[in-house]
């Protein structure tokens, strides 16, 4: 796992306490776009079930984390891409 990857991973266990999540580094697969650098950990897919998202629109959701994921947004992340999910749903 990267370090990007691992900062994201803490982050969102701290924030949300998730039943399950999967950080995925895409970065490889954008090569040449924009946003990529050199050494990836540009590109992120963020698979995540929580009790937190319970109740909340998909719009709320991607909000939360992108709440708890702004330093990396800022810093160095170029692309997120979050499927946010209550326990139970497909």
């Amino acid at each position: 796992m990267t370090a990007i990857a691992e900062r994201i991973t803490h982050k969102l266990t701290e924030a949300f306490a998730p039943q399950v999540l999967e950080v995925i580094d895409e970065s490889q697969r954008h090569e040449g776009h924009a946003g990529w650098r050199e050494g990836g950990e540009t590109h992120f897919r963020v698979e995540i079930v929580s009790a937190a998202f319970a109740g909340k629109s998909r719009l709320e959701r991607h909000r939360l984390v992108n709440a708890a994921l702004a330093q990396e947004l800022t810093d160095r992340v170029h692309a997120l891409a979050i499927a946010a999910k209550a326990p139970g749903e497909s």
